[in-house]
């Protein structure tokens, strides 16, 4: 197991959760590469998109068939200006690679705003740290794990 993976399970642990990983060795890249690994509907799988938003990094979940509103993330940070940041950034920011951010277990307290969208589905499917590696959440946890606000981010 990636020690991505374990640092994401031991996070949702200490959030309560106990986590049970997948793994997809030919990856799950894009929402659409997900959603046909796993199984499920495009709009179940989490995309962890990181943004600044002004001069701070934040972090919006949005349903996989959904895009992003950059002006609805940057008016819910209480910001003027969205942008997307660098590979190095979102490493920096929260500890994994753009395509791996899971909800939780950051190397950085970021704000965090999620698509009303997701709550719709019983399960959704969020990163485990890793292109590779997704795991099953239900959307209250995934807002209560992340202390995310909904608020509508869809374009």
């Amino acid at each position: 197991m990636h020690a991505n993976v374990v640092k994401v399970r031991d996070a949702a642990r200490v959030k309560g959760l106990e986590l049970e990983t997948a793994h997809f060795p030919d990856g799950t890249k894009t929402a659409a590469d997900a959603a046909a690994a796993i199984g499920v509907e495009v709009g179940q799988i989490v995309k962890s998109l990181i943004f600044g938003v002004d001069d701070e990094v934040v972090v919006a979940f949005v349903s996989g068939s959904n895009q992003l509103d950059e002006a609805k993330l940057a008016a819910a940070a209480g910001g003027g200006k969205c942008r997307r940041v660098d590979a190095d950034t979102v490493k920096s920011a929260t500890g994994y690679p753009i395509g791996g951010v899971p909800p939780f277990g950051h190397a950085n307290d970021l704000r965090t705003f999620i698509d009303p969208d997701l709550l719709a589905y019983d399960v959704v499917w969020a990163a485990a740290g890793t292109w590779n590696d997704v795991f099953r959440i239900a959307p209250t946890d995934l807002v209560s794990a992340s202390g995310g606000i909904v608020t509508d981010l869809r374009r």
